[in-house]
């Protein structure tokens, strides 16, 4: 099952060129080990790899993000995946526009290209796996009939291990700019926005309501990666087992406007955030979907309670060294 009633899902949007997935993220974190503890508590598969780690969920092998060891918490690239023969058509499609190409970051092996955003970022585009949906993910929210216990006790409460990473959330210092760019260079199309100070953007070939997030700031950073998983349950799970292991800031539980999706944010030792989500909007690839621009007040929350004070802080702009 889908979860969307009369639409068959396309893998891919004939004569199209545009990136299919978010492939991974990586940063830079001041500790490792404790990097490590953080998603380690929250459900995820944490590997050691040198002097990388790298994170996976449960029982599955892509790689959704590397981390690596430094002087502070930095957003070091974004990588995205592609078709194999699009790859050829993007290197094309870069020269055209004159997008200076990068080399891969020193011992990363990459099939990709490299380049800059508009605020200096480096990306990939990279032949991968198609790893953003072709349907909209599995929601359950299951109630018990009469004269039957509902739950469980808490002692047997199971620990939320999300599925895959749904999208990432990053700074820029000028969102309708840098949608301007995700669209032409990488053919993501905007879903929704508000007011210059937020974008949301998804893959032509079938994707989540957003892959990328863009919030304005004074420059590039992380806000949060959010990890997809199976309903509400899990949030309130993920939330509590969080809380037990001493990771009791953040914000949530609640319901998103422009996505729809459940949340529950867990701020990370560094000020950037890992999001539980659960039932975000599906864009198959057969769809236009026709983006909005919203008012402030009425695009972040449905409910929920009121986010922390310095909840859109770019703490990797207040530490540039």
């Amino acid at each position: 099952m889908t979860g969307i009633r009369g639409l068959s899902a396309a893998r891919r949007r004939p004569g199209v060129l545009g990136v299919h997935s978010l492939d991974h993220f990586s940063m830079s974190v001041p500790d490792l080990e404790k990097a490590k503890n953080f998603y380690d508590a929250f459900g995820l598969d944490v590997r050691r790899n040198g002097c990388h780690l790298t994170l996976h969920t449960n029982d599955h092998p892509h790689c959704w993000g590397v981390l690596s060891e430094g002087h502070r918490k930095k957003l070091l690239y974004v990588s995205f995946g592609a078709f194999e023969d699009d790859l050829p058509r993007f290197r094309e499609h870069l020269g055209a526009m004159n997008i200076e190409r990068l080399p891969a970051p020193p011992g990363f092996e990459s099939n990709g290209l490299w380049f800059r955003n508009l605020d200096g970022l480096p990306i990939e585009i990279r032949v991968a796996e198609k790893v953003s949906p072709d349907f909209k993910s599995r929601f359950t929210a299951p109630s018990a009939g009469p004269a039957v216990r509902g739950t469980i006790s808490r002692s047997k409460a199971p620990t939320t291990r999300p599925r895959r990473l749904a999208h990432v959330a990053t700074y820029t210092s000028d969102v309708p700019r840098a949608v301007e760019f995700y669209t032409r260079v990488l053919g993501l199309r905007l879903s929704d926005s508000s007011e210059g100070n937020v974008a949301f953007m998804h893959g032509a070939h079938g994707s989540d309501h957003h892959m990328i997030a863009l919030a304005r700031s004074d420059g590039p950073g992380l806000h949060h990666c959010s990890w997809d998983v199976g309903g509400i349950q899990d949030v309130g799970l993920g939330a509590m087992q969080m809380a037990n292991k001493g990771y009791d800031q953040g914000w949530g539980m609640g319901r998103h406007v422009l996505g729809s999706n459940y949340f529950h944010y867990i701020r990370d030792p560094w000020g950037s955030y890992s999001e539980y989500s659960a039932d975000m909007d599906y864009i198959p690839a057969d769809v236009d979907w026709a983006a909005s621009d919203h008012h402030g007040n009425d695009s972040f929350y449905l409910w929920g309670p009121s986010p922390p004070a310095d909840f859109v802080r770019n703490f990797e702009t207040d530490n540039q060294a």
